[in-house]
């Protein structure tokens, strides 16, 4: 009785269509949502985060507030469980909340190659090494800027010939722009000769992270300046906060799309239903047993809400794997990526909301007395 289903959809078409494209809006919300959501979990967790460290100063914020010496590389190298220092000079446009941030991070392009998950799309490591002001560009910031290989960019005193264009398996990466520690030390205004914002510290396999930290931090205690170490994951969510605190005010509004679309699709079931109540009554008459009528309904409830919440779901996947879109704050990024997972969330939190919906629909449908039925006008 598919046929059924979809004549009595086509029916109302007008309802059947402002139906779905409700549920349609509130699962792209959802999925937006889930990606923040998604790509603040990547940012503060996995091996990155947990098995490398970040020295920046103590009780300071942003970027432009922290000045290392760069020679304290030499100190932390000498702790045990250190594999590798990465003094890195952090350059940003804006400290607040952004969702157009820039972040410039000016390291040794060796170390750069080596340790970073990084996959030229165009350009090649050869020029960027070379040349002081040559820079290589995270996919995302390229996109929004509208950069390609070859362009001069320039935003605040800084201006960079970009040298490539990279993608990467950690989303954040790529809104990056990366440069050679030097450049950023001694671009005019910087005044950062023999400075770095933080060392990053890669740590050998049997190391403990929480013990190295409070190793480096006691090491350079005797120091000009004092430190704070921590895991790069717990780094960036303390460095997040504020965000943190809103994104988790944000997964609110993702349960709350969820019973939007619950309350649309139970409503136009439910008018549906009431309309054709005779038609029901007819059924059930010509012997259409109870629970195939419940059948019917749920049908009817899940077409409207799985259709919405595909469409709703793939054009969020298309616009986030499009937009490149990311917020930041204080150098740090949040990126938002499409991702299979949350496809298949969307898809089937549609398909569980379909069935809830047209539950109470269903069994009114189903149990209608047949007399009381067929007497309505």
């Amino acid at each position: 009785m598919f046929t059924y289903v979809l004549k009595t959809l086509w029916r109302h078409r007008t309802r059947t269509l402002l139906t779905v494209t409700g549920a349609a809006v509130a699962m792209f919300v959802f999925c937006f949502v889930g990606s923040v959501q998604e790509g603040l979990h990547r940012l503060t967790t996995g091996s990155d985060a947990d098995r490398s460290l970040i020295v920046f100063q103590e009780n300071r914020f942003c970027p432009t507030t922290s000045r290392l010496p760069e020679d304290y590389s030499r100190k932390i190298k000498e702790v045990p469980g250190v594999r590798e220092v990465m003094p890195i000079q952090v350059w940003t446009n804006n400290c607040r909340a952004s969702l157009d941030i820039v972040v410039f991070n000016g390291a040794d392009p060796q170390q750069i190659k080596s340790t970073r998950p990084l996959t030229l799309t165009e350009g090649n490591w050869e020029s960027f090494a070379k040349q002081r002001d040559a820079a290589i560009v995270g996919r995302n910031v390229a996109q929004r800027r509208g950069l390609k290989t070859g362009d001069q960019f320039s935003i605040g005193d800084i201006s960079v010939k970009v040298a490539g264009v990279f993608s990467s398996t950690v989303p954040s990466e790529e809104n990056l722009i990366y440069t050679s520690l030097a450049f950023l030390q001694y671009t005019r205004g910087l005044d950062a000769a023999g400075l770095v914002t933080q060392h990053e510290v890669l740590l050998t396999d049997n190391a403990d992270p929480d013990q190295v930290a409070n190793e480096i931090d006691a090491t350079l205690r005797a120091g000009s300046v004092a430190t704070k170490t921590r895991r790069k994951g717990a780094f960036q969510a303390s460095t997040l906060s504020d965000l943190v605190d809103l994104i988790g005010f944000a997964h609110w509004l993702g349960y709350a799309c969820v019973g939007l679309v619950l309350s649309l699709v139970a409503t136009t079931t439910v008018m549906s239903v009431q309309d054709r109540i005779k038609e029901y009554a007819v059924l059930q008459t010509i012997g259409v047993r109870p629970l195939r009528t419940m059948r019917l309904v749920l049908a009817e409830s899940t077409i409207l809400c799985v259709v919405g919440g595909i469409a709703g779901t793939a054009l969020a996947m298309t616009a986030l794997g499009i937009g490149g879109f990311a917020i930041g704050a204080e150098g740090a990024t949040i990126a938002f990526r499409p991702s299979i997972g949350l496809a298949a969330t969307g898809t089937a939190v549609s398909l569980i909301v379909g069935i809830a919906a047209g539950m109470a629909p269903a069994i009114q449908a189903a149990t209608v007395p047949i007399v009381n039925a067929l007497r309505q006008a």
